[in-house]
């Protein structure tokens, strides 16, 4: 009887414990099935960054949209060509599907995770909100730039699965509605408390520093904004100048590695792809060479002991023209999300406007010259800033084209802020491609995805009616100029 007992022991051991193993055997331990909240944010941050410090012709032109930039041998983006290649889905899928939706699945995790208070966590209910409002704030960063591009998306509509296709609201409306989002993320940050911690690839889990984030978002969409409503505009800037980015420290950046596949993408499409389909774009090198800029030497490389741009939207041979500056080949050169220069020029305009922001319009495009200066590593700012075609009262033009050229070489690399810029100041004066007739037809805006069309007819109709035709011509509601 022992020995009968003693016999199911063991199999009942030997079965338990090759169910375990068969059950190991069917898990996809590197795909798992509950993904927790924080990873999510990391690989929405990721993601974005990937996104917007990106030169692959199939996802991102904006560094060519701004001719910062052009192609040597195959020059359909540098002509504008949005539609070979699906740019505008890949934008739309990129943005939608890889932040967005990982975005809203950390906030749903999120919010029904329940934590106890514990030694090193002793207030985790405000952890936790300090996490939904830095997830709301990229959230809001990422919608306004789809409005930039587009003029008008699915949104109040949008990530829902169970409606595969969604009505289009306007830019305007969408906007309107991201300040509302936004006033509320801040006034629920508490910077006493943490976050994500090292799940954070922006600032470490670091809520100070996402209010400052934050604050200066209101500003970049304010100034965005401003033409088309002053007052509002004007209200958001002075709401939020007193605890906006103070200095480089405060940047937004995303600290990439050395290897695959977390390094830099201007680094796989200008080293690993082992091509050579980029120069710098004669628009930006003949600009800063009339000023002498000194940042030359940190932008570009020198050609035959000079600097000389490629013509923009013609081929070029690689080989006749300086390159791309060897420290943005560098594998970990940082993506750049919103940058303390690029705040200062919102406040020089903001100045210009009669808005309210402890500095005048000369202040404040000053400091955002020198902290590019900084920013890049290069000396000289003081003496640049001198120089009569520079200095703010002497330089040529009215502010939009003063703050406009300075701002624009300031954010060398930011493509979607220079593109951004020249639409809505008309600054600086950019070249015509070969295969352009005349200055119009530069994009003001891209087209919708082209399986919108297919997918979702009537509400991309709607959506095409709304803004004045789904036209690369048709301006957004801020682009009044």
């Amino acid at each position: 009887m022992k020995r009968i007992l003693l016999t199911m022991s063991v199999l009942v051991f030997v079965v338990t414990a090759c169910t375990d193993k068969f059950e190991d055997y069917n898990t996809d331990k590197k795909n798992p099935e509950i993904v927790p909240g924080p990873a999510l944010v990391s690989n929405a941050q990721k993601e974005l960054s990937d996104y917007l410090n990106n030169t692959n012709v199939n996802v991102n032109i904006f560094l060519m949209m701004s001719q910062y930039w052009t192609e040597t041998t195959y020059i359909d983006e540098a002509n504008y060509d949005l539609t070979n290649r699906n740019i505008s889905t890949n934008i739309w899928s990129r943005l939608y599907l890889r932040v967005l939706t990982d975005l809203k699945e950390a906030k749903k995790i999120i919010e029904v995770t329940e934590e106890l208070p514990s030694p090193a966590n002793p207030h985790p209910e405000i952890v936790k909100k300090n996490q939904l409002q830095i997830i709301e704030l990229l959230n809001i960063y990422t919608w306004a730039h789809l409005v930039d591009v587009f003029g008008a998306i699915p949104y109040t509509q949008a990530l829902n699965p169970n409606n595969v296709y969604p009505v289009y609201d306007g830019g305007k409306a969408v906007y309107t509605d991201l300040f509302t989002r936004l006033n509320l993320a801040l006034a629920n940050l508490d910077a006493t408390e943490a976050s994500f911690g090292s799940a954070d690839l922006y600032y470490g889990g670091n809520v100070s520093k996402w209010i400052k984030f934050g604050n200066s978002l209101k500003v970049k969409l304010a100034i965005i904004t401003a033409d088309d409503d002053d007052a509002a505009s004007k209200a958001a800037v002075e709401a939020a100048v007193a605890n906006v980015f103070s200095s480089n420290d405060d940047n937004c950046l995303m600290s990439y590695m050395s290897s695959a596949p977390n390094y830099n993408q201007l680094y796989a499409d200008l080293v690993a792809s082992g091509r050579h389909d980029f120069v710098p774009a004669n628009t930006i090198v003949d600009v800063m060479n009339t000023l002498v800029d000194p940042r030359r030497e940190a932008y570009f490389t020198l050609y035959s002991g000079s600097y000389l741009g490629g013509t923009y939207g013609y081929p070029n041979s690689w080989s006749q023209y300086s390159h791309i500056a060897d420290v943005i080949h560098e594998p970990d050169f940082p993506g750049i999300i919103m940058t303390y220069p690029e705040i200062c020029f919102y406040l020089a305009e903001a100045a210009e406007r009669n808005y309210d922001v402890n500095g005048t319009a000369e202040y404040w495009y000053n400091n955002g010259i020198t902290a590019s200066f900084d920013y890049w590593g290069v000396a000289g700012a003081a003496t640049y800033l001198a120089t009569p075609e520079v200095a703010y009262t002497t330089a040529a033009g009215t502010w939009r084209q003063k703050i406009g050229i300075q701002s624009w070489i300031a954010n060398y690399v930011n493509g979607t802020v220079g593109y951004n810029n020249w639409r809505r100041l008309d600054f600086p004066i950019l070249n015509i491609p070969e295969f352009a007739t005349d200055y119009s037809d530069i994009p003001v805006r891209f087209t919708f995805p082209i399986n919108e069309q297919t997918l979702n007819s009537v509400n991309y109709n709607a959506a095409s009616a709304m803004i004045g035709g789904d036209l690369i011509s048709t301006k957004l509601f801020w682009d009044k100029y």
